[in-house]
């Protein structure tokens, strides 16, 4: 489940970490090229800004196609990260349709016009670099890591796929395959991960962009002519629907030239305008109980209706939820796991949609244990703090946190350059990233105890309560699982 720093702590493939103290070394750098940077490449000043994400440098361009590209040169470690993001997800999908937005995520590595199929990977990794792609409800992106040298060979490949793909009826049927394949092995038999579908599909109703899962129905992609991926392709994979991000160890007016000279000449596209029906208000609790034959100990999901990521609200709600749920010192890690040992785990997050968010707890129970037994304890820490707030010690622990998460996590090249071009793509001004770290530091103790009683009427809460197999008798009682459920998303 997603953390409240979504954009900066995960661990990204490719990514050279660099230690503690290297992190000065990126405000040096980010003076440095806001005074050297090339006339028509200079990075933009945050005049609003404080704090050590103000001198992020950052330079905005958008190309004659509308392609938007943003870049933060920093030339302390000879690599360059490139990533691609593409403004479409399973959000974009229609009834039917379902599961074409991470099919190709799969796709895009099947050749194009001048690289074979699986070239792609091999000149990547042959020069040392590495690479992937990840489909969400809101995005589908590309990237990977080089050495600086060979920056225009990852331009020149991505340039490649998103004119000419080879969208073939071969590559379809086996993509397809891969998928139905990939959905097996990662929700049809690992435990709770289906759960983690049907909560979305309960919680969201007929909101059909964030109810249906992203990897997709089986049923619609056995059904799928290949004229329907293939328009498919043809409608979201233009350059006027994509950001292209570039960060790390490069000259700024020369990565433009050659991102001019690779994606200048694509056509734009007609892309057609995301206008989703509202979420109706949810008026009554929701309550599902689901077998899972792969779990060993019985869980259970509640989920509440939030609004979404970057609005005054959810930054109060984000820090909520990490006092409550975040690592072993949290309130509901202490008294449910290590004081009343009801729970083998338990962890609270924001989802972090662009859209209608939800808030949501995940339990996996101590066995002999129900969630019916457990779940008066979480409503009940709520409620605490909508009644009595938090205390000073916690809201500077989660301050804490969040200000580590955003420092260290945008050292890699590969997760600044992720994290601009989705600031750009989901909200339009790449720069907003140096003033992001302010809003969550700015959340006081009363924003915290007001959204606390804002948002938790049981009549805004799905819960979903998931049973293993009843045991044959005489078995012994089960064990905790070795390892951690699966993530909600795709």
């Amino acid at each position: 489940m997603k953390r409240a720093w979504r954009w900066f702590t995960t661990t990204q493939r490719g990514g050279r970490r660099m230690g503690l103290l290297a992190a000065p070394l990126i405000l040096v750098a980010a003076a440095v090229a806001a005074q050297t940077a090339p006339s028509g490449t200079r990075p933009t000043s945050p005049p609003s800004a404080t704090g050590p994400l103000a001198a992020l440098p950052i330079i905005r361009q958008r190309l004659a196609n509308g392609m938007r590209v943003v870049m933060s040169p920093e030339r302390y470690v000879p690599t360059v990260a490139i990533a691609l993001y593409y403004d479409v997800g399973s959000r974009n999908e229609e009834p039917g349709r379902t599961g074409f937005a991470h099919l190709f995520e799969h796709m895009m590595f099947q050749g194009s016009e001048n690289v074979a199929k699986g070239e792609h990977f091999r000149l990547i990794i042959n020069r040392g670099g590495q690479l992937n792609g990840t489909t969400s409800h809101d995005r589908t992106n590309y990237f990977e890591t080089l050495p600086s040298n060979e920056l225009e060979l990852g331009l020149w490949l991505e340039a490649d796929r998103m004119r000419a793909l080879a969208v073939t009826a071969e590559n379809f049927e086996n993509q397809r395959h891969a998928v139905m394949e990939e959905r097996r092995q990662s929700y049809d038999n690992q435990p709770y991960a289906t759960s983690m579908l049907r909560i979305n599909e309960l919680a969201y109703g007929d909101y059909f962009p964030y109810a249906h899962s992203t990897i997709g129905d089986m049923r619609d992609l056995q059904a799928a002519p290949l004229s329907a991926v293939q328009s498919f392709y043809r409608t979201y994979y233009r350059p006027n629907n994509a950001v292209l991000a570039i960060s790390g160890d490069f000259d700024p007016e020369e990565a433009l030239r050659l991102v001019i000279r690779h994606f200048g000449r694509l056509e734009r596209g007609v892309i057609p305008p995301y206008r989703p029906a509202e979420l109706r208000p949810q008026t009554e609790e929701r309550h599902e109980t689901m077998q899972d034959p792969n779990a060993e100990l019985p869980a259970f999901h509640i989920a509440y209706h939030i609004p979404p990521s970057r609005t005054p609200d959810h930054y109060p709600l984000e820090m909520l939820a990490l006092i409550l749920g975040d690592g072993e010192s949290s309130r509901l890690y202490q008294q449910l796991v290590k004081e009343r040992e009801l729970c083998a785990e338990i962890a609270v997050s924001t989802d972090d949609r662009r859209g209608p968010d939800l808030f949501s707890v995940w339990s996996v129970l101590a066995a002999g244990h129900t969630g019916e037994e457990v779940r008066p304890f979480v409503y009940r820490a709520i409620e605490d703090i909508a009644q009595r707030g938090v205390t000073e010690r916690e809201l500077q622990k989660v301050h804490n946190r969040v200000r580590a998460a955003f420092v260290f996590g945008l050292q890699t090249n590969l997760s600044r350059a992720q994290s601009l071009a989705e600031f750009e793509m989901y909200w339009g001004d790449a720069t907003l990233i140096r003033s992001e770290l302010d809003r969550y530091l700015a959340v006081t103790s009363d924003d915290i105890r007001r959204v606390a009683g804002q948002y938790f009427a049981a009549t805004n809460r799905t819960v979903l309560d998931v049973v293993p197999p009843a045991p044959p008798a005489g078995a012994a009682p089960p064990t905790p699982p070795a390892a951690r459920p699966a993530r909600r998303q795709p």
